[in-house]
């Protein structure tokens, strides 16, 4: 078995001690490394840097040379120009004029023509020399001979000597003089340096290399350079830091011990790392402080030195909370053991059967109940054990005439622990037996339930019939308000009962859907004049949008489908106080035989109340208004409808949105026989509807029926139409209907003029079918008269004025109604007007007046209309006159 580590609490604190130790020393070798390669990187610095110096100083000790023995003792032998000039700056203070001016020359003190040569060829040398260089180069020559000191920069000697009285320049080179002259008289030194030095105007850093020359009988030649190191010293590493001094210890050439010569001491409270230069008794020092190097450390190893903090931190909270959560103190665990045991003994103890677990091994009872405990002395265990081995661990005991089960189990952990359980047969017969007869009586109970609800609403469906009945012809007889407040009780009554009865049936499984052929637009109609009282006393808008053709046929259970779309629209009437409901009818095109009913309104929506009693009847709160009040069984009636019909509803409700209640229903299309000529075959008919979902309703009734629509936009100039169609009273005209919502069929505002329910598609048929009978007998009317009262355009000289002057009048009525002319075209139209009244032509003349009417309403489509009914009848005048 392998070894398991135990998660103890110490053995957790032990390893997140570890865990921090090992973090520490990994932070510390870290830390040691980076501090390590930062000293080893300043250390092979130092040793680039000492060896750049060490050539410096060879140069220039070649340099030295080279102008003390070519240069200033061939000059003092050789006869001088007469070209050389000098200027006199101040006493004793003299400038070389020369063409070349990269270096500049001074010379200080009493001198000859040799020494002005000496200046000069000493100058040119020094150009070539430093031509190409950037830092600042300066000579000092004190010359043995006349005692005069001559000084050679690339520095602007002569602005700054001219410029600046007793200023740098001389300072400068009085100490230079000094130190050269200290120079001269020590005799046992021939080369000195001094200490790094630095410009403050320029900002330079460099130090003095000085070399003495001895002559017989003169006094000493001294040659100083001083020597730049800002092009040597690295970037990163600040000339502050830097430090010339004697080095005391001796020093090897040898490459292989170049980082010999390099050594890194502590001198508080700084870290100096020097570097020798063998060929002279100097070293180069560069001191950081602690706490740089600390700062420097700490920003190389910042993210890492994070990382750590954060593993250590993350350590931490990790100890303490698995200390404090997961690995509980001894006595908690304790305590809960207790608390376990307690359980158990509480499980077993309200267990029906006995329960005993026995250990052969120690012959002890493990753990056992009461029932067990009554029946042990009684039982023969190890007997038990042999025979239940045969039996497949189950037999039966009969102990004081009872018989009983016994149930054998051994142990998989412990193979001599063995598991018994007891069970009473005789009491569990009892108990079978008892919840038989309860379960006879439950079903004799609802047997009875469903006998007595049914019984009962077959009862009171008669005289509820009854009292609707005569409620209905006293409220048509007497518009009181009273009669129909208690007419609507006594429907809602009648609707309640029968829902409760349908709803037995369905609950007995005693109701099973009733298929017929149908029509489903007749069906909505019938729906729509149902509601449609609740509808105007509440005044909402119903807008029925089928989507099928008007003649079609299904196949389904009318009643049912009828009865889920009632209920579900009075419940939709209850929750909506304004605006409208709508009931969508369509079919997939996937599926045809499937039809799609949504019923949407804009009421306040459903709680979450009213949605539980989707599920079972009455299990909340349903909305009402001040005319009732909603059904508690509406939802679940209509979904076992649906399920019985093998359709689906689904509701979705929105808080002060409204509802969405949508229904899907299996119903087939029946084949029908294709109509030879529909009813209402070249007919037509000028739609003007304001609202798109009514006007697209209309144009599909009117389709179906064969109707041509035309609408003002599409419609020519001059195009005729037999009906008009719409919703605004302000556009009627003759041969018109107006819809409406709230009309119980159609009824005629005029001889000429109907008012119909744009939601009952019956009722629109047979308006229309009114008004086009009347149409065509006021045709037949008026072509009887015609003949019978001659015009008297026909008689009399009249026809030729009426040829030059109308026909003009009438295309000058296109003209200006396209260009919305409005006062030109109505003098056009009184013109028109009053030659038919003086021609005697009443039809005319009252087309004219409509045609005024309608410009003062600057209505554009009746005077395009107008304009259209004038020119026909011109032209029909007009013909007359030519037969």
């Amino acid at each position: 078995m392998p070894y398991k580590f135990p998660l103890t609490s110490s053995n957790v604190t032990r390893f997140f001690i570890v865990f921090n130790l090992v973090l520490l020393l990994a932070l510390g070798f870290m830390v040691h490394n980076a501090v390590n390669a930062w000293l080893t990187d300043k250390r092979y610095a130092m040793i680039d840097l000492s060896h750049a110096v060490q050539k410096r100083i060879d140069a220039w000790r070649f340099a030295t040379w080279q102008i003390y023995e070519n240069l200033a003792t061939s000059a003092a032998g050789t006869p001088p120009a007469s070209t050389l000039q000098e200027t006199r700056l101040r006493p004793d203070v003299y400038y070389l004029e020369k063409t070349r001016r990269k270096t500049e020359a001074l010379i200080f003190g009493s001198h000859d023509s040799s020494t002005l040569d000496m200046t000069m060829r000493m100058s040119n040398y020094l150009d070539t020399l430093w031509g190409a260089e950037n830092p600042t180069w300066s000579m000092y020559f004190l010359n043995g001979q006349d005692n005069s000191l001559i000084m050679i920069s690339t520095l602007p000697l002569k602005d700054m000597a001219t410029r600046y009285k007793e200023s740098a320049i001389n300072s400068l080179v009085d100490a230079r003089r000094a130190e050269m002259l200290q120079q001269a008289n020590a005799l046992d030194e021939r080369e000195s340096f001094s200490p790094l030095r630095h410009f403050a105007w320029q900002n330079d850093h460099y130090f003095t290399l000085r070399t003495t020359f001895n002559q017989p009988g003169h006094l000493a030649t001294v040659v100083a350079f001083d020597l730049p190191i800002n092009d040597l010293i690295p970037r990163n590493m600040p000339l502050e830091n830097f430090q010339l001094r004697q080095d005391s210890t001796l020093t090897t050439s040898n490459d292989e011990e170049e980082t010999e010569n390099t050594r890194i001491s502590l001198a508080n409270p700084n870290l100096e790392i020097a570097a020798s230069l063998p060929s002279t008794p100097l070293q180069l020092v560069y001191r950081v402080s602690i706490g740089s190097l600390v700062m420097d450390t700490l920003h190389n190893l910042l993210w890492p030195l994070l990382i750590n903090l954060l593993l250590f931190l993350m350590s931490i909270s990790g100890m303490l909370f698995l200390r404090q959560q997961s690995l509980r103190p001894n006595e908690n665990q304790s305590a809960e053991l207790d608390s376990l045991r307690v359980l158990n003994e509480e499980i077993v103890a309200s267990l029906p059967v006995g329960l005993l677990v026995y250990d052969f091994a120690s012959n002890r009872t493990i753990l056992s109940n009461k029932i067990a405990e009554h029946l042990l002395p009684h039982l023969n265990l190890q007997k038990i054990i042999n025979m239940s081995d045969q039996h497949q661990g189950v037999l039966q005991a009969t102990i004081n005439n009872e018989v009983y089960e016994i149930r054998h189990a051994r142990s998989v952990l412990s193979p001599h622990t063995q598991l018994f359980m007891m069970r009473d047969q005789d009491r569990e017969l009892l108990v079978n037996k008892k919840m038989q007869k309860a379960q006879q009586v439950l079903d004799r109970n609802h047997q009875m339930r469903q006998q007595l609800l049914h019984n009962l609403g077959h009862a009171l469906n008669r005289p509820l019939e009854q009292i609707v009945a005569q409620l209905v012809q006293l409220s048509q007889r007497d518009n009181d308000e009273a009669v129909l407040d208690v007419l609507e009780e006594s429907q809602e009554l009648y609707r309640l009962v029968d829902d409760i009865v349908l709803l037995n049936r369905l609950e007995a499984h005693d109701w099973s859907p009733d298929a017929v052929v149908f029509n489903l637009q007749e069906m909505l109609d019938e729906i729509a004049l149902d509601i449609l009282p609740l509808m105007r006393r509440k005044g909402l808008s119903l807008v029925i949008n089928n989507h099928q053709p008007n003649d079609e046929l299904r196949f389904g259970d009318r009643r049912a489908v009828r009865k889920v779309l009632a209920t579900l629209m009075h419940y939709a009437l209850i929750t909506t106080s304004w605006g409208k409901i709508t009931l969508e009818v369509k079919a997939a095109e996937a599926h045809p035989d499937r039809l799609t009913f949504q019923l949407t309104d804009t009421g306040a929506g459903l709680n979450i109340d009213e949605l539980a009693n989707v599920d079972f009847p009455f299990l909340g709160d349903t909305a009402h208004d001040r005319y009732g009040h909603a059904s508690g069984m509406a939802f679940f009636l209509c979904k076992q409808l649906c399920k019985q019909m093998g359709g689906t509803l689904d509701i979705l409700a929105k808080p002060d949105i409204g509802t969405r209640y949508a229904i899907q229903l299996p119903m087939a299309q029946e084949q029908q026989t294709q109509q030879e000529e529909k009813l209402l075959e070249d007919v037509a008919v000028l739609v003007e509807i304001a609202m798109e979902d009514v006007h697209k309703i209309v144009c599909r009734h009117l389709e179906n029926w064969g109707a041509k629509c035309l609408t003002p936009d599409e419609r020519i100039s001059g195009q005729d139409h037999d009906l008009l169609i719409t919703d605004d009273p302000g556009k009627m005209s003759d041969w018109s209907l107006l819809l409406a919502d709230d009309e119980p069929g159609y009824h005629a505002l005029s001889e000429r003029q109907y008012r119909v329910n744009f939601n009952l598609s019956n009722a629109l048929l047979d308006a229309l079918l009114a008004l086009i009978e009347k149409q065509l007998a006021h045709d037949v009317m008026e072509d009887d008269a015609e003949p019978e009262s001659p015009s008297p355009l026909l008689s009399g000289g009249y026809f030729q004025l009426f040829v030059e002057t109308v026909p003009d009048d009438v295309k000058r009525l296109y003209t200006e109604s396209a260009e919305k002319d409005y006062p030109s075209l109505a003098q056009t139209a009184h013109r028109l007007k009053g030659v038919f009244a003086m021609l005697n032509l009443l039809p005319g003349k009252q087309l004219c007046e409509e045609l005024e009417q309608h410009i003062k309403a600057c209505d554009d489509s009746y005077i395009k209309n107008t304009t259209s009914d004038i020119d026909r009848y011109v032209n029909e005048l007009l013909q007359q006159g030519n037969q």
